[in-house]
């Protein structure tokens, strides 16, 4: 079965129901006893089986998949597909779905006989085909995001939930991107957004001041505002600007720290905006180095002013984190970032902003008194036209459980 007959098939289905038509085909055309799709919840530390399209209640909580020490968690994270005897007989297969570096779930089979070569290279590619149906299909339905909420949101997390890309990784030949977000009890406003261009990749952190909805409110306002300006074709300066105008305009007397980043794809050189907001990290040859950068005010703050648009120094094999104080107060305080990241550079970014989120929850005993939220760059260059960023399992290690960096020798 052929990617394009997958595709074709599923998009004659309805959007709910195009999971099941995979499923059949698979079953028809290997002779599966059951195949299952597992998405990934919100945290990324578990992963929900979606039933039959009829059979979805949105009244019910989801149920969770603990990853940890898992199949799925060594098959997510290594982003190769793991095969084990069942306790029923035969074989089950769990394949990653994933597009461009985004681990969207799993793909899990029950097969009469272990599969040879030929067939695990087709149950691959229809995994890679089930990533683009539910990137397809997502729009139209709530299906997906019920699967991802292992519990219910509040107004506030639901609208910054809404604020985040779609996709919350994402890879590409120059770079890979992947940001992370705990959100705290009360939520307080924490966001982040990158966009690629054809000839840029662009990114930005912010932070509103405040807790639950009013903080949602300020968010919303900066990151419409951001998106707004960069959509219009700004340079970074303008959008700086025209999210303060925003702010001082419609904030009511609230503000909003943030960083912006552009990159240039064509040549590498970047440019960066810190707006009231906590230092970046650089991790460079297994050292991490704070960015000092000069200062402006939130958006929001006093009288109009001029973003000081800085250049920042990036160079092939850096890894770059910027982050919200969630990540650096009380309990966090506990947790040598600095060392962290460089224990977990060998992860891929989306396993390492994880990791990092995980020992700030873990540190505050599952409890944050603010959004704790990362956005890790790993930059490979202008030259690498040729790297394969299909899933991103370059940089991965399936033997460094997330949630537990500390534990790594």
């Amino acid at each position: 079965m052929t990617l394009a007959k997958t595709l074709e098939a599923a998009e004659a289905a309805a959007p709910v129901e195009s999971l099941d038509v995979v499923a059949q085909l698979l079953k028809e055309r290997l002779g599966a006893a059951s195949v299952s799709f597992l998405i990934t919840d919100f945290t990324g530390s578990s992963v929900v089986r979606l039933g039959a399209a009829g059979t979805v209640d949105r009244g019910e909580v989801a149920r969770r998949i603990t990853l940890r020490g898992t199949l799925y968690d060594d098959v997510i994270r290594s982003q190769r597909p793991g095969v084990q005897e069942a306790d029923t007989g035969g074989v089950r297969v769990v394949a990653p779905v994933t597009n461009r570096g985004d681990a969207i779930g799993l793909l899990e089979l029950f097969l009469p006989t272990r599969p040879d070569a030929e067939v695990m290279r087709e149950i691959g590619e229809n995994a890679h085909a089930l990533a683009y149906i539910v990137i397809a299909n997502r729009s139209f339905t709530d299906v997906y995001q019920w699967g991802r909420r292992t519990r219910p949101l509040s107004l506030a997390a639901e609208i910054q939930h809404r604020l985040l890309p779609a996709s919350l990784a994402c890879e590409a030949a120059q770079f890979a991107v992947a940001g992370a977000l705990e959100p705290a009890d009360h939520v307080g406003g924490d966001t982040f957004d990158y966009v690629v261009d054809r000839d840029t990749v662009q990114l930005s952190v912010t932070d509103a001041m405040g807790h639950d909805v009013a903080a949602s409110l300020l968010a919303t306002l900066v990151v419409g505002a951001l998106r707004r300006a960069r959509r219009a074709g700004a340079d970074l300066q303008e959008q700086a600007r025209q999210a303060d105008a925003a702010m001082r305009k419609h904030g009511r007397d609230g503000y909003v720290t943030g960083q912006l980043l552009r990159i240039s794809l064509r040549d590498g050189t970047t440019e960066f905006i810190n707006a009231g907001h906590p230092w970046p990290l650089r991790l460079r040859e297994g050292e991490v180095t704070q960015i000092v950068p000069k200062i402006d005010l939130p958006f929001g703050v006093l009288n109009p002013r001029t973003y000081r648009v800085q250049s920042l120094d990036l160079r092939p094999g850096d890894r770059l984190v910027m982050l919200t104080d969630g990540m650096l107060e009380r309990n966090a305080g506990r947790v040598n970032l600095a060392d962290l990241i460089v224990r977990t550079r060998i992860l891929h970014p989306r396993e390492a902003a994880r990791a990092l989120i995980g020992a700030i929850v873990d540190a505050g005993d599952g409890h944050l008194d603010d959004d704790a939220t990362v956005m890790c760059l790993d930059w490979y260059g202008v030259h690498n036209l040729q790297r394969d960023a299909a899933t991103g399992a370059d940089l991965t290690d399936a033997s460094f459980p997330v949630g537990q960096a500390s534990a790594r020798p």
